[in-house]
């Protein structure tokens, strides 16, 4: 049934993949998606092809992690039974609040390990899902794999994520599915299923630029996605490209010479466009 529940998390990140880039992209890898899609759901056990299309028709997040006892997605706790269930993996559980199917996370995977008492003084705008000690006002990378790998670090040396290696190798893989470089110099790399927190988001400007997919990339926000706020992300996305589509926001983020000069440039582009 492992193989069955991989599969199954492939199956719903390549559906937010393709979701994202209908409401985000040109549509112009819509087919390709839809293709590979419809490969992957193939190789579903009639059983479970059933329980998801179910599920499905509800809502394209059916499946979710099991994070320190309780659902991902609707924080229901499972109880101690039924989480050894998960863990073992030996038949499909579903949560019987949501009714989504339930998966234990490798211990080696990402997962937001920052405190919620160093967060709760932030309530308002970009500052819910950022912070100053995460923008990077001269990043190093000359590669997209590096950025990532620059950003992730950033992440775990300031105790919001965990294992920034495995977050990079995820964040890469997404990568090879469809570029997150949207137009305009910017990319946002992410990776989907960080639980255990709130989504985290962290920024990079490169003054040289950084090919990404043949695109030229000078700002990064890497991402670090609970699958539960998967639909706000999209928001959150478009409030950050109606910020910096003003020629005066992006300047002014190239032109900021330390992390406080970025992080108040940040804040004061996305005032209007994140509440």
């Amino acid at each position: 049934m492992k193989s069955q529940i991989n599969t199954l998390r492939q199956l719903q990140e390549l559906v937010l993949t393709r979701d994202e880039h209908h409401q985000t992209g040109d549509g112009s890898r819509l087919d390709t998606l839809n293709d590979i899609i419809a490969e992957l759901g193939g190789k579903l056990d009639p059983q479970v092809r059933g329980l998801y299309d179910r599920l499905y028709k509800k809502s394209h997040i059916v499946i979710s992690a099991m994070t320190n006892g309780c659902c991902a997605v609707c924080g229901m706790q499972v109880p101690i039974a039924q989480a050894q269930q998960v863990r073992l993996a030996q038949h499909l559980v579903t949560c019987s609040n949501c009714g989504r199917i339930l998966f234990a996370t490798a211990a080696d995977e990402p997962a937001n390990i920052a405190e919620k008492g160093e967060r709760d003084d932030v309530k308002t705008g970009i500052s819910r899902f950022s912070a100053e000690e995460l923008v990077i006002s001269g990043l190093k990378a000359a590669t997209r794999e590096e950025a990532i790998a620059e950003l992730a670090l950033r992440m775990e040396q300031n105790k919001f994520i965990s294992n920034a290696e495995a977050m990079v190798s995820a964040a890469i893989q997404r990568e090879n599915v469809l570029s997150t470089a949207l137009g305009g110099g910017i990319a946002f790399p992410h990776v989907r299923g960080v639980e255990g927190g709130a989504l985290t988001m962290a920024m990079g400007v490169s003054h040289k630029g950084i090919d990404w997919d043949g695109e030229k990339v000078h700002i990064v926000f890497l991402s670090a996605i609970p699958v539960a706020v998967s639909a706000f992300y999209l928001r959150l996305m478009s409030g950050i490209m109606q910020a910096y589509d003003k020629k005066e926001n992006y300047d002014a983020a190239l032109a900021a010479k330390n992390a406080g000069a970025l992080w108040r440039s940040l804040v004061k582009a996305t005032h209007r466009t994140i509440r």
